[in-house]
């Protein structure tokens, strides 16, 4: 009977040989293909010698790789390759994605601007360099120069990049699966308008002309009506609202993307898509409008698409003015979803609303959503004019 096969990534009896500059250390190693060979290194003596060759066979038990990622591949290499691959990703997400690679990994992109410190990189690293303890160290340094936020979105774009290397096999795991959790701040309690405050608000508003010229009286008012977010609501388009049946359908959001500019996508998931009844306060608000074919409801000042970046800067002047300068289009959201609680509407209901996705199983399967009515129209008629 023949002796056994080397197991694949192992190697057999270590032996040195001593030569003319000092020793050659020699093993043969059955690589990933199957194939045995011989590896050799050497040293100015036996035990440099011996250390240099496991050196070498631990490194190359890190796979030697397929196609053009390797373990030597550099992570600048791999970083490209796994952001040309993405395909299913929102123009947004992708946006962000480019600008953690550019400013903190492959540094390519420029110095964000008043940065406390220099940029933390990656990009020269190689694969098999690329350890657990590099990475954790990365991203706590990371939390500490730009915050939680940017560390915790570094960490899904270097996830997904180890894991493109990983099924190339030039990592024999996804090290970023092991780092320590990245610490965030903990959320402060939710806070809501009162019925009485909203009211207050929308009124002020109307009195503030900078709010006025630029439309915010109606928009702030929509939001409060239908719980929509900045971007959805800046997409609403009049072939969209149907005020005989008081109802209206969100279907997109507005973003701006680098390169294009303002654009409406549809909206990210399917909760995001729903129609919704208005109460008729708003009906009315919407009526007095007019109607405008298929463009916006709230267009810009010039005409086109409201940029939702800017049309949060007016809100936070519109809200400070009006004495509420904690409010933010968040708190609008909120006041919406606290509404429907005090009126004993179910938080599935509110989920309905607000455009959020349900994690229930059992509710998704047998219950319907997308409905035109989840008892926010009735509910949120208390915020109409007295």
């Amino acid at each position: 009977m023949g002796r056994p096969a080397l197991p694949i990534g192992t190697f057999g009896k270590i032996k040195t040989y001593p030569t003319q500059t000092g020793y050659r250390a020699r093993c043969l190693y059955r690589d990933y293909d199957g194939k045995v060979r011989s590896v050799e290194k050497a040293g100015r003596t036996k035990a440099g010698a011996e250390a240099a060759l496991k050196l070498a066979l631990r490194d190359r038990g890190r796979v030697v790789g397929s196609g053009d990622i390797t373990s030597d591949t550099r992570v600048r290499a791999v970083a490209e390759l796994w952001f040309a691959g993405l395909r299913d990703k929102s123009p947004t997400t992708l946006e962000s994605y480019r600008r953690i690679l550019d400013r903190h990994i492959v540094g390519a992109g420029p110095k964000p601007a008043g940065a406390k410190a220099p940029p933390v990189l990656l990009a020269d690293l190689r694969l098999r360099e690329l350890t657990i303890g590099i990475v954790d160290r990365f991203l706590l340094k990371l939390a500490e120069q730009h915050g939680a936020a940017t560390a915790k979105l570094a960490r899904s774009v270097l996830s997904g990049i180890c894991g493109l290397a990983a099924r190339h096999d030039a990592l024999d795991r996804n090290p970023v699966r092991d780092v320590s959790r990245v610490e965030t701040t903990p959320r402060r309690a939710p806070r809501a308008l009162t019925t009485a405050q909203a009211r207050q608000l929308m009124a002020m508003v109307t009195y503030d002309d900078g709010a006025v010229s630029r439309d915010l009286p109606d928009f702030i008012a929509f939001m409060l009506a239908t719980g929509v977010r900045i971007g959805e609501a800046a997409a609403m388009t009049w072939d969209a609202v149907d005020l005989d049946a008081g109802t209206v359908e969100v279907r997109s959001t507005v973003v701006r993307v680098k390169g294009q500019g303002l654009i409406a996508k549809s909206t990210k998931t399917d909760a995001g898509a729903r129609a919704l009844v208005l109460p008729s306060w708003c009906v009315e608000m919407l009526r007095g409008r007019g109607t405008d074919g298929a463009g916006p409801v709230f267009s810009a000042v010039r005409g086109g698409w409201r940029d939702p970046s800017n049309t949060q800067s007016d809100l936070r002047a519109a809200f400070t003015n009006a004495g509420f300068d904690w409010v933010t289009s968040h708190v609008l959201r909120k006041t919406v979803a606290t509404v429907m609680d005090h009126a004993g509407l179910s938080s599935r209901a509110a989920a309905d609303q607000l455009g959020h996705a349900n994690p229930s199983m059992t509710a998704d399967v047998y219950m319907g959503r997308k409905v035109a009515s989840t008892g926010a129209a009735i509910a949120l008629e208390a915020l109409g004019p007295a």
